[in-house]
């Protein structure tokens, strides 16, 4: 995958060729041998027929009479070489005296390969790149300017795009200079001096009333306005020129052509005046063609598809441990990806030296960065190389240690998504702090990153919530939903349910019923309703089944608590009934806390984690990390006492809470939905007393009898 990916390489084309021998058949022809090497292994014209592989002569020799016609071919594929046998034809005396002056080593040509796959069937492939440029502010495709020009004509024959480019007046003859500068001229050809065509301007003279007519044993000079490419090769087409006109073998234009694709060398025998010079044109390599990611139709339909997602990551080699990454540009592409297209890198672990020796600590972190199987993708987008907009595939989530290029103007341009298949190579399912910091970056710089989950077997998408500054991923059919729901969660036992399933259930089913009644910020008609939880077994097992057999959005926060070494923590299974989900590692398990931001808490009865949780939250409405909104503490009376209320007399004994003491009216105990139903109720009607004016419970909590909050 990588040979393509190198600065100077198109696979139509292979570099100039120089010549190993030379002999002379008459003044006006000589017999060259051409060998042509450091040829692609992806080059085209390897895998297609022959007959449509040409020889094309440099343009330089071209608007000095010299035609070249490749007759024989010997390819070395062993060495990436080609030996060109090649018939050189002088037209006119300036062409007869370059003719002499061409030895071994000079560089004359190249070969052009017509892949007839790859030829411009719709002119609206074309007419896109109308007004468009490239990142430097050059047309993507243009005669005369950057909106095109009403010189260039575009019709479809014999199911190709044509392109009629109208001629100015005149033809163009040479001073007599020219022969002066000949001799200069094979000396730049020897040393493969580009630019070369550029020179021969200067010894150009315009005759704007001579008639455009070509003359035998001669050739001739016409100009159009500039022409400029980007986006595609062009290809005079012979057979759509008048009768008797022929264009010399430099009839291909490279997509590097800026302005100078505009003078056209012709011969043959006519007295028919040349209006103008018929193209035909050939598409790039899929990731050069400077394509739009939403002109990409059979892409985007590709990835609204789950199946086509999970067969192209199906093509990454094995072993799964191993980093892999694809840039996908084209749905043909994603559809036929093969495992050799894939860049693999072993998963080598790295130690890095810290910030107390900075030196050594950039080199070690820009080794890692290089070893990464998606940097040689960001890199070719940096250089210029990949121009069309694509996707990103890689098995693993990226390391933040890309971030620099993710967020690189030039990246952020071409990079319209992330794909991925697992959080981490080293941690599986779970995502770092530094990742969930750069998902954050991700979105907040329009990259959408979609994780292609096979726990759930669907594509889920990272969707930030602005307003609580986190996110999670997230099924395409629910994302609306999700950011603007308002969100309910549970905290509680993972070793046990409870007895809780039917007031939950009553509970959710009410607050739906509510919305058509209320018009609160939290609650009003259409107002979507989600449940987080921590996404392991008991309690939040038993929110999540509650949460999704009611159509309600079922959310985790999913902690790695598979067993340490020297841990004591429960083994917790993530539950089935998950729809939307993020996943932390252990070591932040106080971040993971501190991202449920639930507008309405629920705890059940359960151990240290509950406990926990319950001072969390208490600490959020102590500082105003969020509303004063209620809480329900779901269980009896003498449970929640035991847990709350003496740790409440206390510190108000002690005085460590003073000016505090509101916090007890966001805590409501109850033992069914009615009661958490009347709580929310005059919470969304603006009736009850909570926050800082209201009351001081001294259970530490309300205590809710029916419809009465004692």
């Amino acid at each position: 995958m990588e040979s393509y990916l190198t600065p100077h390489h198109y696979d139509l084309v292979t570099p100039d060729g120089f010549i190993t021998e030379i002999h002379g058949i008459n003044e006006l022809k000589s017999l060259a041998y051409v060998k042509i090497d450091r040829i692609s292994p992806a080059f085209v014209g390897y895998s297609i027929d022959p007959q449509l592989v040409y020889f094309n002569i440099k343009s330089t020799l071209a608007q000095l009479g010299l035609n070249g016609i490749g007759l024989e071919y010997q390819w070395d594929r062993k060495n990436n070489a080609v030996h060109v046998k090649v018939e050189i034809t002088a037209l006119g005396e300036l062409a007869k005296a370059m003719l002499k002056l061409l030895t071994p080593g000079a560089y004359i040509g190249k070969l052009f390969a017509a892949d007839d796959r790859r030829r411009v069937r719709d002119p609206e492939y074309l007419m896109r790149m109308f007004g468009r440029s490239d990142r430097k502010g050059r047309p993507l495709l243009s005669l005369g300017g950057l909106e095109g020009s009403g010189a260039l004509i575009l019709e479809k024959i014999a199911g190709r795009t044509v392109a009629f480019l109208s001629l100015r007046d005149g033809v163009l003859t040479y001073e007599p200079s020219i022969y002066g500068f000949l001799p200069t001229l094979a000396k730049a050809l020897v040393k493969n001096i580009t630019q070369t065509r550029q020179l021969l301007h200067l010894h150009h003279h315009v005759d704007p009333s001579a008639p455009r007519i070509i003359k035998d044993n001669d050739f001739l000079l016409v100009r159009t306005a500039p022409l400029h490419i980007r986006t595609v090769y062009a290809r005079v087409v012979d057979h759509l020129l008048p009768q008797g006109y022929r264009h010399m073998s430099a009839n291909v234009l490279q997509p590097d052509t800026t302005a100078s694709g505009d003078i056209y060398e012709l011969y043959g025998a006519s007295n028919q005046i040349l209006d103008d010079i018929p193209l035909e044109f050939y598409t790039l390599e899929p990731h050069r063609e400077h394509v739009f990611f939403q002109d990409r139709d059979q892409l985007l339909a590709s990835l609204e598809d789950p199946k086509s997602l999970f067969e192209a990551f199906a093509t990454a080699p094995e072993p799964k441990d191993h980093l892999a990454a694809i840039f996908v540009v084209k749905g043909t592409q994603l559809l036929h990806l093969k495992p050799e297209d894939w860049i693999i890198r072993d998963p080598y672990k790295h130690d890095f030296p810290g910030l107390s020796h900075p030196a050594r600590q950039a080199m070690v972190v820009e080794k890692y960065i290089e070893h990464q199987p998606a940097y040689p993708f960001l890199q070719a987008i940096e250089s210029g190389l990949i121009t069309s907009q694509g996707i990103l595939l890689c098995r693993h989530f990226p390391t933040p240690l890309l971030k620099r290029m993710l967020l690189n103007d030039q990246v952020q341009r071409c990079l319209k998504r992330i794909y991925f298949q697992y959080p981490s190579a080293s941690h599986d399912g779970f995502f770092s702090q530094e990742d969930r910091a750069m998902l954050v970056d991700l979105a907040k710089f329009g990259i959408p990153v979609f994780w292609v989950d096979e726990i759930t077997g669907k594509i889920l998408q990272y969707v930030f919530k602005t307003d609580k500054e986190t996110g999670m991923f997230v099924p395409l059919n629910l994302i609306e939903d999700f950011r603007k729901a308002t969100v309910f969660g549970v905290y509680g036992s993972n070793l046990i349910e409870g007895d809780f399933e039917k007031e939950l259930r009553s509970l959710w089913s009410g607050v739906l019923s509510l919305r058509d009644q209320m018009n609160h910020p939290l609650l009003s008609t259409g107002t979507p309703l989600a449940v987080v939880t921590g996404g392991g077994p008991g309690a939040m097992e038993l929110a999540n089944r509650v949460a999704r057999s009611l159509g309600i959005l079922s959310c985790a926060n999913i902690v790695d608590f598979r067993p340490k070494d020297k841990g004591v923590v429960n083994e917790q299974r993530q539950n089935e009934f998950i729809d939307c989900k993020m996943t932390y590692r252990l070591d932040r398990l106080v971040e993971r806390q501190a991202e449920f931001y639930l507008d309405f808490p629920i705890l059940l009865p359960g151990g240290i984690g509950t406990d926990f949780e319950y001072s969390l939250e208490e600490v959020r409405r102590k500082t105003g990390g969020c509303p004063p909104n209620p809480i329900l503490l779901f269980g009896s009376v003498e449970h929640w006492r035991q847990k709350v209320t003496s740790r409440f007399k206390e510190n108000i004994a002690s005085g460590t809470i003073k000016g505090s003491e509101w916090l007890s009216n966001c805590f409501y105990c109850v033992q069914t939905a009615e009661q958490g139903l009347a709580v929310y109720k005059k919470f969304f009607d603006g009736t009850l007393p909570i926050g800082k004016n209201g009351p001081i419970y001294e259970e530490g909590f309300c205590i809710v009898e029916g419809s009465l909050i004692k």
